[in-house]
């Protein structure tokens, strides 16, 4: 459905290109428009090799698995369906825990091994569970301390201060976070009531 969408709006503006005689424009902004995404996506191939790689140290070094130790109230409280040594328990924790750090890239891969185990658990695997739910609204909500993307972005696009998002970064996604918690848990309540 996506790619209609985007396939729609460059038709559209093109057509429009055409009809208002800057095709020639319509063209160069094309152009440098393809050569500022493969810039970008080779600065952000290097924020997102380094800090997987980072990941993965942390990951063997057993850095996770303490965090992931740490974590266990919270998890006992957002996922109380979840077995205590579930493998989900640990693919949850560091897909939070890259998120929490501003990794989204590196919270992808956890994430969705995550979701697989979670459907694992499921009892109707063709809807989704309360935890599923539940992950799905924590990952997105991404309570984030560092926002790695954000600032390498800014940094891209010549922002003299790139991490002065800081601040602002971290109200909006404990807002966002917070809420996503206090909605999970009033909608697991209900499920229990039905």
């Amino acid at each position: 459905m996506l790619n209609y969408i985007w396939g729609f709006m460059i038709v559209i503006g093109i057509i429009v290109g055409v009809l208002n005689g800057k095709i020639d424009q319509v063209s160069i902004t094309t152009i440098n428009s393809a050569k500022e995404a493969i810039t970008l996506c080779i600065t952000m191939l290097g924020v997102m090799s380094l800090w997987t790689g980072i990941m993965q140290v942390a990951r063997a070094s057993g850095i996770m698995e303490a965090l992931t130790k740490l974590l266990n109230p919270v998890l006992n409280l957002l996922f109380p369906d979840i077995p205590k040594n579930h493998i989900a328990r640990e693919y949850i924790a560091s897909n939070m825990i890259a998120n929490i750090l501003g990794l989204g890239w590196a919270a992808t891969p956890m994430g969705l091994k995550a979701m697989g185990e979670l459907k694992k658990l499921s009892k109707n695997g063709d809807v989704a569970s309360c935890d599923m739910c539940t992950f799905l609204i924590i990952n997105i909500s991404s309570l984030q301390l560092i926002p790695v993307n954000i600032i390498a972005y800014r940094s891209q696009y010549g922002s003299i201060s790139p991490t002065e998002i800081l601040g602002a970064a971290l109200v909006a996604t404990t807002t966002s976070t917070i809420a996503g918690i206090i909605f999970s848990l009033v909608a697991r309540k209900l499920s229990r009531i039905d």
